[in-house]
């Protein structure tokens, strides 16, 4: 194997990965392990291209991690199963996903809303209390779970916060768990909950 990795890997390596392939390898490195040593700094690559292969199309957004149209990304936060509400730094809603199975109604009335406008008065002060800790960097996470319906719901508060630690806003996660909290045993063979063909 080492005979290989030298005569065969290597010298592959070299002669088809760029200076920008191999500039994301040595971002990556230090979250996944380095190759054979951990180098002492005599190397300094090149600044890493955000994104490798095609060269994204315009309208894309462009993250960290990859590329995604707002066709792709509205279609994956639809595809999930839970609902997700945006409220900015300002206390108000930016944004909503919309699922084929919303648990609580939403209406597009509400963007650009205070946050403390769109829940029952008797839960602003909860609302306030949530948001006050959330900015100030007292807390992280709150989360509820309720029986609604016949759902088993989970809600999840989440800061959302930049890599300065700087309070950008909050998101909300509503999920029913009444599915999952029926699941026992193991299942490792492909089955589908539907024999359905759209």
């Amino acid at each position: 194997m080492i005979f290989k990795e030298e005569n065969i890997l290597f010298p592959m390596s070299q002669q088809t990965l760029t200076q920008n392939e191999w500039a994301e390898i040595w971002s990556a490195s230090p979250q996944y392990g380095w190759c054979l040593v951990e180098p002492q700094g005599a190397y300094l690559p090149p600044t890493a291209a955000t994104t490798t292969g095609a060269v994204p199309k315009e309208g894309t957004i462009m993250m960290p991690t990859g590329h995604v149209s707002v066709e792709q990304l509205t279609a994956v936060l639809a595809t999930l199963p839970l609902d997700l509400t945006f409220v900015d730094a300002e206390d108000r809603v930016a944004f909503f996903s919309e699922g084929p199975d919303r648990i609580f109604a939403r209406s597009k009335a509400i963007i650009g809303r205070k946050v403390q406008h769109c829940h029952p008065p008797h839960s602003a002060d909860t609302v306030n209390r949530i948001l006050e800790d959330f900015r100030s960097g007292h807390q992280d996470v709150a989360e509820f779970w309720i029986n609604f319906q016949d759902k088993f719901v989970h809600i999840r508060y989440f800061a959302v916060r930049n890599e300065a630690g700087k309070y950008l806003g909050t998101v909300e996660l509503t999920q029913d768990l009444a599915p999952l909290r029926r699941l026992s045993g193991e299942r490792r063979l492909l089955a589908y909950e539907s024999n359905e063909i759209h």
